[in-house]
């Protein structure tokens, strides 16, 4: 922190946003964390009592209030059902922010944040240089889902089941994109999110299938960089601001109708957060984030409520159930609800069947899952648990951070059932 003035006055701002808190525990019974710890340091109104002596606890143990801090998935649950509407989710980014800036960033995050993620060209060729060599590491589970693992560095990893990184990333194959707008047509930048370009390449190709099958003009520049969610999730909001500064400018003076993303994480970020920290940079930028928000859209709501794709009818007799996971960003963030369940039943070769808690968290939360592998697990488990009862043979999901999370979880438990991104299924019925 620059100075103790500043330090003060953020305090004083947060203690000001949490007087509405009533204690009243709703927070309690939607709260994965506490479902899966029991304890009530972990749920929102114990948080918001931390912060609200936040001074006082820094002194005495930083650390220790840096992690309880982290232990939170950022989901939305407890301000989606706080009864006074405590903005709750920037309370808990704000004082993360904060005690960030007090302990200092760690060196890897400070690497990762601030140097190799606002530096496209550079992550780019880290991980293309990584993907041939997985080999060396990875090897296969065997699971259904065609997830790989890392015994040697389960240390470091834990004993993770995921997608490895793709040969070829989206930007490879494509390069810069930037199609002519057909006469009265839609244009739209695509913002793949670093899992669409990078692991999850068959889901952003799916997308721009869909897209071309509708005659909607892609663009997608070159210089593209993460959204900035994990660093801000981190408490590390300079390093937000940089990669979105990088995205600012890669996307500034390009003529389109939307932006889109088949991400929910990264909707939410450009539509919600982009605005709220782009007047760190400069007025200029504020201003061109304001415009890229009212432009954000999640793809499945842009294929209903533009291009009102809609439900195919009756399934065929033999088609195959899917059941479909309530992203927290895409439900509690932007309310997309109905649009992704529409899209999916547009292909009449899929019936849609609702697995128990749908909106419940599945325990990935972006860098939680990092630091907290065996709460994010536990987690988890309770979703797969869902997932399976449902009999369900895919499970769908319109964020490639839970589609990764579920793939774990069903992995581990050699449970037959496909993940899938909601608009593959869609792209499947298509020509």
């Amino acid at each position: 922190m620059s100075n103790l003035h500043e330090l003060s006055q953020r305090l004083m701002a947060l203690d000001d946003r949490i007087t509405a808190c009533m204690k009243c525990g709703m927070c309690q019974a939607v709260c994965p964390m506490f479902g899966a710890s029991g304890m009530e340091a972990d749920v929102a109104r114990g948080k918001l009592a931390l912060i609200d002596n936040l001074a006082h606890e820094m002194i005495q143990d930083p650390e220790a209030v840096a992690d309880k801090l982290g232990r939170c998935l950022l989901c939305g649950s407890c301000q989606a059902s706080c009864p006074p509407g405590v903005q709750i989710m920037d309370v808990f980014m704000e004082a993360r922010e904060i005690v960030n800036a007090y302990l200092g960033l760690h060196p890897v995050k400070k690497m990762i944040f601030r140097a190799l993620l606002p530096q496209p060209s550079v992550f780019n060729l880290a991980m293309r240089v990584g993907a041939p060599m997985q080999g060396l590491m990875f090897r296969s589970t065997g699971a259904p889902q065609g997830t790989v693992c890392a015994p040697m560095l389960n240390f470091m990893l834990g004993d993770r089941h995921m997608r490895p990184l793709a040969k070829k990333p989206l930007h490879v194959r494509h390069g810069a994109l930037d199609e002519r707008r057909q006469p009265g047509g839609i244009k739209v930048a695509f913002y793949p999110g670093c899992m669409g370009d990078k692991m999850y390449v068959d889901m952003a190709e799916a997308c721009l299938k869909v897209l071309r099958h509708h005659n909607v003009a892609v663009f997608m520049p070159k210089g593209l960089t993460c959204c900035g969610i994990p660093a801000l999730s981190s408490g590390d909001a300079d390093g937000m601001v940089k990669q979105m500064k990088v995205n600012l400018k890669a996307l500034d003076g390009a003529d389109f109708d939307y932006i889109l993303s088949p991400c929910g994480s990264c909707t939410s970020t450009v539509k919600e957060l982009w605005p709220r920290y782009a007047g760190r940079i400069g007025a200029v930028e504020k201003r061109k984030a304001d415009q890229l928000a009212a432009k954000a859209m999640d793809i499945n709501a842009f294929l209903v409520d533009v291009l009102k794709v809609q439900p195919a009818g009756t399934p065929a007799g033999n088609a195959t159930s899917v059941t479909y996971h309530d992203s927290c960003h895409l439900k509690k963030s932007l309310g997309v609800v109905s649009q992704p369940r529409a899209v999916m039943a547009a292909n009449p070769a899929y019936k849609v069947v609702e697995m128990a808690e749908p909106d419940r968290c599945c325990g990935c939360g972006g860098s939680f899952n990092l630091f907290h592998y065996d709460y994010s697990r536990k987690i988890g488990q309770r979703k797969r648990d869902n997932v399976v009862a449902s009999q369900a043979e895919v499970v769908a999901a319109g964020c490639p951070a839970c589609m990764m999370q579920l793939e774990d979880v069903l992995s581990h438990n050699k449970d037959r059932v496909r993940v899938m991104h909601t608009v593959e299924i869609y792209a499947e019925s298509l020509k």
